[in-house]
């Protein structure tokens, strides 16, 4: 199940979405993004008779999976986007090449594999990446290399969780390594939205809801 929020104007919406069929099992509208509406939304969802095998989020929801005990997949998209953020999309610097290429391949590996590269990126470069820079006048200093440290720390941080899908589809269970079904749809969604522009906030809210609720599964 593929779960986010996303917000038009002052208007946010939660989504909690089935991954593998597309359809919309459960929604609010919040004011603030917290792991408690989420919490309450799986529980809402279980005791209306859901099986949740699992959810795919990103990176700020991954803590969710031990609060549910429930498997979680980091939405491999939304990795690439944090890596390409610090290193840029044309990155100059070799290190920086190098990591962005394994970044790309996430999709295309094995937890084994990117694990081996990570590593042997990681040997190649642990010099570089403890380069230090002093800062003119006073005893202060800081690591020289800042972005390229934080992309890989990211990689390294969320490892656990980038191949769960992997180990799910080894036991028989259909699980995505994407959010891309829930992002698809809010992009639709805003589209649409967009169309009716000077809506009073009420209509705003029925329109968004009847927009959402027309890709809820049929009962």
């Amino acid at each position: 199940m593929g779960i986010d929020a996303t917000f038009m104007g002052s208007v946010g919406v939660v989504l909690f979405r089935g991954a593998i069929k597309g359809v919309n099992l459960l929604w609010r509208f919040i004011e603030t993004e917290n792991h408690e509406t989420y919490i309450k939304g799986i529980d809402e969802l279980k005791q209306q008779g859901w099986q949740i095998l699992g959810i795919v989020c990103d990176g700020k929801n991954l803590p969710l999976g031990e609060k549910l005990n429930l498997p979680v997949q980091m939405c491999h998209f939304h990795q690439q986007q944090i890596v390409r953020r610090y290193l840029t999309l044309r990155p100059r610097r070799e290190a920086s090449k190098q990591l962005k290429q394994i970044s790309n391949l996430l999709p295309k590996t094995t937890e084994e594999k990117f694990n081996l590269l990570l590593d042997a990126w990681y040997l190649r470069w642990a010099e570089f990446l403890k380069e230090k820079t002093n800062v003119s006048g006073t005893t202060k200093w800081f690591y020289t290399h800042k972005r390229i440290r934080s992309a890989y720390r990211s990689l390294r941080t969320n490892l656990p969780f980038l191949f769960t899908f992997e180990h799910q589809r080894k036991l028989g269970i259909k699980f995505p390594n994407t959010n891309n079904s829930v992002e698809g749809f809010f992009s639709n969604l805003k589209k649409k939205v967009n169309l009716h522009q000077g809506l009073r906030l009420d209509r705003k809210l029925t329109l968004i809801h009847q927009i959402i609720a027309k890709k809820a599964p049929e009962i």
